[in-house]
């Protein structure tokens, strides 16, 4: 009876030992914990680990699973078990919907996977096939004759390294650095020549970035050559998942730094075509745009990070995407700004320098950012304006005209007589025609009509330069010249006046001005004040 007892005790414990051993392939998580568990030291029946091989026989199948167990070995890719799902019915979701599929390693080793056949999960019918291939390319054909060669004393363990290993290992860096140091120079040639093709110059400034960017290439070069060569060294798991994860680490961080030199190359050849362009709006693009590729240079790069230490990309791409909407309703109005910035750039309205009335606002178009746009008013205060603001109103680009149209009236005196009004009226069109900042086929000058206090006089006339500063030094020009005639001639400005007239006493005399209409006088005049201006248009010009 006590034994009895002692059997129905010890019962439970024996089978629940049995089922933790037996073969089980209902689902992802059940498969691979079948194929590693009787492939270990401890536990080792490959009878039982070839069961998650389907179609083949026991032999072929023993060979394919443990194939496929040295090929993740000797790639350092660790399987946490607890993280693969236990679900008889999962489907992959990159992959169709339909289909009952699971990757191990979706990144790494995307051509070793599990799929469904029937009510079972067994390694696919496409890794069954693959795997040779595979295991010849993380253990190439000269492995087994090193192994071969290597005598008994290699095998000696220090630190738990062979001897062998370490010595391998060693070699493996020694020839790295020589292949980093070869690659470098010709990186840096074939570069460089690529550069003066497009450039078709020597820019020293280009050339220190290109040698910057020959330096990463060369470490990824020699960062390829040591992942090809790691799995040969036939190290534990352990020690292939550290290595291993280091050297995605460093091929990632020069990847970064790759692009990142190459963005800075793009933009630097992108701004000296954008300086020689008639626009300069371009010029305001190199700098967002170097931003912008900079910083998504910069995500990805993170992004890559962090799948390497096991963040799961789906669950960082979706918090991601929570999160870029909750922060794009909490900034509105930044949203707003960026995609007017964006069709500033694309209708382009205006150019760096232009003069605009944008509203109330009135100057000259100095910085366009991602949020706002500088101008710069006539009295030198800055506005920064909101491109969101900035695409949806009205914007008079005076900078588009193809001349500055300049229109006054000048006042003569009510008692000017007739033949001065004449000769002034002649003596500013010859100004106008003798000004080399107007158009001397389009301008108007002409006795216009009669005001509250003078005789008007409309002058209209086209600046050739767009610029607002020359523009205003043009007009200065034109209105000492003017000045300076009608000093010559004896006209005077009106301004505004009241004048008595007493007829009841006769001996009162009014103030009457003496003219001088004399006509010679009047040419000769006229000709001396364009000769003077002239001249004076030809010392400033030299």
């Amino acid at each position: 009876m006590k034994n009895f007892l002692w059997l129905l005790f010890f019962l439970p414990m024996f089978s629940i030992a049995q089922d933790s051993t037996r073969v089980d392939l209902s689902n992802p998580h059940a498969t691979v914990y079948t194929h590693l568990y009787f492939l270990q030291a401890d536990s080792y029946e490959p009878k039982k680990a070839a069961k998650t091989i389907l179609g083949l026989s026991e032999i072929a199948a023993i060979k394919k699973a443990i194939k496929i167990k040295q090929v993740l070995d000797g790639k350092g890719l660790y399987v946490d078990v607890n993280k693969i799902p236990t679900n008889p019915n999962y489907k992959d979701s990159i992959g169709y919907s339909s289909y009952f599929k699971y990757v191990l390693f979706p990144q790494r080793m995307p051509d070793i996977y599990l799929e469904k056949t029937g009510e079972n999960w067994y390694f696919s019918s496409e890794t069954v096939v693959k795997i040779e291939s595979l295991y010849k390319e993380v253990y190439p054909w000269y492995v087994e004759k090193i192994q071969n060669i290597i005598p008994v004393s290699g095998h000696k363990k220090m630190i738990g390294i062979e001897l062998w290993q370490f010595i391998g290992f060693l070699i493996m860096i020694v020839l790295g650095y020589l292949i980093f140091l070869i690659v470098k120079r010709i990186a840096f040639f074939i570069l460089r020549r690529i550069q003066h093709q497009i450039t078709k110059n020597t820019n020293l400034e280009v050339n220190k970035v290109l040698k910057k960017l020959a330096h990463p290439i060369s470490l990824l070069v020699s960062v390829a050559f040591a992942d090809k060569i790691a799995p040969s060294l036939q190290f534990g798991l352990e020690i292939n998942t550290w290595i291993f994860l280091g050297l995605n680490i460093a091929k990632t961080i020069f990847w970064i730094y790759v692009f990142l030199k190459l963005v800075q190359v793009v933009m630097f050849i992108y701004g000296e075509f954008a300086e020689k362009s008639h626009g300069k709006l371009d010029d305001q693009l190199v700098p967002i745009l170097n931003s912008f590729f900079t910083g998504l240079v910069i995500v990805i790069g993170v992004f890559r990070l962090l799948i390497l230490f096991g963040v799961d990309a789906t669950t960082m791409l979706a918090g991601a995407t929570i999160g870029g909407l909750a922060v794009a309703l909490a900034s509105q109005d930044t949203v707003r700004n960026l995609i007017g910035t964006i069709m500033i750039f694309l209708d382009k309205p205006f150019h760096i320098k232009d003069w605009i009335e944008a509203g109330e606002v009135v100057g000259t178009v100095e910085k366009v950012g991602f949020r706002s746009t500088s101008v710069r008013a006539a009295d030198t205060s800055v506005y920064q304006i909101p491109n969101s603001k900035l695409s949806e109103i009205v914007i008079n680009n005076k900078g588009l005209r193809l001349f500055r149209r300049y229109n006054t009236n000048l006042g003569l005196r009510y008692d000017t007589p007739p033949e001065l009004i004449e000769a002034f009226v002649k003596g500013v069109r010859e100004i106008i025609i003798a000004h080399p900042e107007t158009r001397s086929d389009s301008f108007n000058v002409e006795f216009t009509g009669f005001g509250d206090s003078a005789l008007l006089v409309m002058v209209n006339v086209y600046f050739k330069s767009l610029a607002w500063g020359i523009e205003q030094s043009s007009k200065h020009r034109l209105h000492i010249a003017i000045v300076k005639l009608a000093k010559e001639l004896g006209v005077d400005f009106a301004f505004p006046s009241t004048t008595v007239t007493i007829e009841q006493f006769p001996e009162k005399k009014g103030l009457s001005l003496k003219y001088d209409i004399n006509k010679d006088r009047i040419d000769a005049v006229i000709t001396k004040v364009v000769k003077d201006f002239s001249n004076e248009n030809y010392s400033d010009s030299e």
